[in-house]
């Protein structure tokens, strides 16, 4: 309520003055222009190119970030595409890797599976040998007691012992040659 009663009391007397109550003294507009023309002379003078200066440096600033991210960026693309064609050139390497170890192991397949082959043919033949030697010497072994047994049987039916008379022990071994080849000949037949 005071200040209704203050503005109450100044409105009468600017009207008492003669003066308009909205409009100020000539003074005070004079002193108020000459105020704001030093204030805006000091403003235009040192605050805003202090203001620009710092907005310029700002800029700048940001003008340089911009520059070094598309530098970064560039460095960032050219990287990810050297790295692509490194990915590329190491899965071409790895294809040609398998693809040589699939060729070394058929190689290495085949080698194996002939050498097995030769083992086996080694091992065949050295069966065969083996068999043969042993089929001799069992012959040799078997034509002694044949021969001793047709010798044993013909004492038997003669009545007189045959077994010191190198005659009758080459009789049997020809006997027994006549019954190989005979058995030769019937095999080939």
């Amino acid at each position: 309520m005071s200040t209704f009663v203050l503005s109450a009391a100044t409105s009468t007397l600017a009207a008492e003055e003669g003066g308009n109550v909205l409009l100020p003294a000539t003074y005070d507009i004079v002193w108020s222009l000459v105020v704001f023309v030093v204030l805006g002379f000091f403003f235009w003078k040192f605050a805003i190119p202090a203001l620009r200066k710092v907005l310029d440096e700002r800029e700048a600033q940001i003008e340089g970030g911009i520059r070094k991210a598309e530098i970064a960026q560039a460095e960032a693309a050219a990287k990810r595409d050297e790295n692509e064609k490194l990915l590329a050139a190491a899965r071409t390497e790895a294809a040609e890797i398998r693809e040589q170890a699939r060729v070394d192991a058929d190689q290495i397949k085949v080698q194996k599976k002939a050498e097995t082959q030769a083992e086996l043919d080694r091992m065949t033949a050295s069966a065969k040998a083996q068999i043969e030697a042993e089929r001799q010497t069992a012959i040799v072994s078997l034509r002694a007691e044949v021969g001793t047994l047709a010798l044993d049987l013909a004492s038997g039916v003669v009545g007189e012992s045959l077994r010191e008379d190198s005659r009758s022990t080459a009789y049997v071994d020809r006997f027994l040659s006549d019954l190989d080849n005979d058995q030769k000949a019937g095999t080939h037949s």
